[in-house]
């Protein structure tokens, strides 16, 4: 378009006013964008990328919504995909805080190194109590350790319910034991696995294998002949936890906090964070906080096991 109209010194000025202020408004507006990893500068908010277990994301969302009002310059976005997800994205970069419900493997430590010249950090932030579902009206109230190899196991002969002296699961269609499981990259498949039949050893074929610790509990509800692990904290009315013991002979023992600190439930386990070298003071700050009082209520009351008071 041609401006025919000339404007006179006044004018452009009070225009040129005009665009300068509307220049600075729309900085303001950009002081409240995220930022990501160190220090935010003044007004604007640091954004932590917190990636990995299914098993904990429900725990690391409890953690982030209740902490974003402790600490209103951070947001911390959390995402599952399993233990292998969140530490494949400190790996590349694409995570800053990797949850994990498994250590992390000497080889994954030594991929860190290689590519980003950096050391895993590794921070327990709380337990939990890998339990085993079963349907509501499954009579059966206990397991050994021995019989879950002997279900799950490659190896292993248990296939029917009555071979475990359950003669009857009322809605069951037959005696067939169906197997709940979680997908490979998950940190709660590779402990199950290694509790019940060892890393050397391999699962059975035909499992039915889920992407989420809450799609275990939830399928296992939905069918009276299932059963299924997972943690503690996604019981729910339409299943019941078994009672576990090491061997036959051996006390069976209930899931609970004081059965994880006490070491005498037989299928319990760390949660980790982890990052990729020494965290920034942000996520310093956010990790300390987890670890107070705070933040291991959370821990409690969402169904997990805190760390024991020192």
């Amino acid at each position: 378009m041609t401006m025919n109209t000339k404007l006179n010194r006044g004018a452009l000025c009070a225009v040129t006013t005009l665009a300068a202020a509307l220049l600075l408004a729309g900085c303001g507006k950009s002081g409240s964008d995220s930022t990501s990893g160190g220090a935010a500068p003044s007004g604007k908010k640091t954004t932590i990328a917190n990636i990995g277990s299914d098993t904990m994301v429900n725990l690391a969302a409890a953690w982030a919504e209740a902490y974003g009002a402790v600490d209103k310059t951070v947001v911390i976005e959390v995402n599952g995909g399993g233990s292998g997800v969140g530490i494949k994205g400190l790996l590349n970069g694409t995570a800053e805080l990797a949850n994990s419900s498994r250590h992390m493997e000497d080889k994954e430590k030594a991929e860190l190194k290689e590519k980003r010249q950096l050391d895993a950090k590794e921070f327990v932030v709380g337990f939990d109590a890998l339990s085993i579902y079963v349907h509501k009206d499954n009579p059966l109230n206990e397991i050994t350790m021995e019989q879950l190899a002997q279900i799950y196991g490659a190896t292993g002969t248990i296939t029917k319910w009555s071979e475990l002296g359950v003669t009857a699961i009322p809605g069951a269609k037959g005696d067939e034991i169906i197997r709940v499981s979680r997908q490979n990259n998950s940190g709660t498949y590779e402990y199950f696995k290694e509790a019940t039949v060892g890393k050397k050893s391999e699962f059975k074929l035909g499992s039915l294998d889920m992407n989420g610790s809450k799609d275990v509990v939830e399928l296992v509800g939905k069918t009276p002949n299932a059963i299924g692990y997972s943690g503690m904290g996604y019981v729910n009315p339409s299943v019941k936890m078994l009672n576990v013991s090491k061997k036959k002979g051996d006390p069976a023992v209930h899931p609970s906090i004081a059965s994880t600190h006490d070491k005498t439930y037989p299928i319990s386990r760390p949660m980790f964070f982890y990052t990729a070298g020494d965290p920034s003071p942000q996520m310093k700050k956010y990790i300390d906080w987890v670890l107070t009082d705070a933040g291991q209520k959370i821990v409690e009351t969402t169904g997990y096991v805190p760390l024991p008071k020192k």
